[in-house]
């Protein structure tokens, strides 16, 4: 049996969740590691110096810990549903929400982090893309048409985590499209899958194997 890939994340972390449910959605099983940030395993840090969730060791030795690179790779080996479109509208949204977006996020979830910051002023720029996001899903309920890409999948777990820091507020807004278009992410299956919990992993526990055959 060949010998299946080992992924160091947290269940939390919104780039390891993308990379999980890639991984999932390619059927890529692998030995999953579940990371506590606070208690992070030499291991873990020993692939990869900058110590942050995901990190993918394949069989090889090659290291990937960037979460979008790890969603591509999984896809160039198997892409069953077409998530990757590989055009320029799909990289821009992604480096828009990666990028400003997640700026916003950061500052507007948790501005003791950062001197002198108004987290008013931060959701207001973030409601700017939320808006264009509800524009784009309005016609056909997708981001980038009537099934969902990579473009969703990398994007979601970031609107996720900006709509709970107040769900009143955001739950209040006038996006109709886009409210409907988390909803339905949230209660995927797929999202069920990928949410599942496991326990911290430490040196000499057992790797549960983390694919589409693992019971939510």
């Amino acid at each position: 049996m060949t010998e299946q890939p080992l992924l160091y994340s947290f269940r939390r972390c919104p780039y390891a969740m993308r990379a999980r449910m890639a991984l999932l959605i390619s059927q890529t099983p692998v030995r999953l590691r579940e990371v506590v940030l606070r208690d992070k395993p030499e291991e873990m840090i020993a692939a990869s110096p900058k110590a942050t969730v995901p990190v993918l060791v394949l069989p090889d030795g090659q290291v990937i810990d960037e979460s979008l690179a790890i969603m591509r790779w999984a896809l160039e080996r198997n892409d069953p549903q077409g998530w990757l479109q590989g055009n320029a509208e799909e990289t821009a949204l992604i480096a828009e929400a990666d990028g400003p977006f997640k700026d916003h996020l950061d500052r507007y979830k948790y501005p003791s982090r950062y001197d002198n910051v108004d987290p008013l002023e931060h959701r207001a720029g973030g409601l700017v893309f939320l808006e264009k996001l509800d524009g784009l899903i309005q016609p056909s309920g997708q981001l980038l048409g009537a099934k969902p890409t990579l473009a969703d999948h990398a994007i979601f777990p970031f609107v996720r985590q900006f709509a709970n820091n107040d769900r009143i507020w955001f739950d209040s807004l006038p996006l109709p499209a886009l409210q409907k278009w988390l909803g339905d992410h949230l209660a995927s299956p797929l999202f069920a899958t990928t949410m599942q919990k496991f326990p911290q992993w430490k040196n000499g526990d057992e790797e549960p194997v983390f694919g589409l055959e693992t019971d939510a």
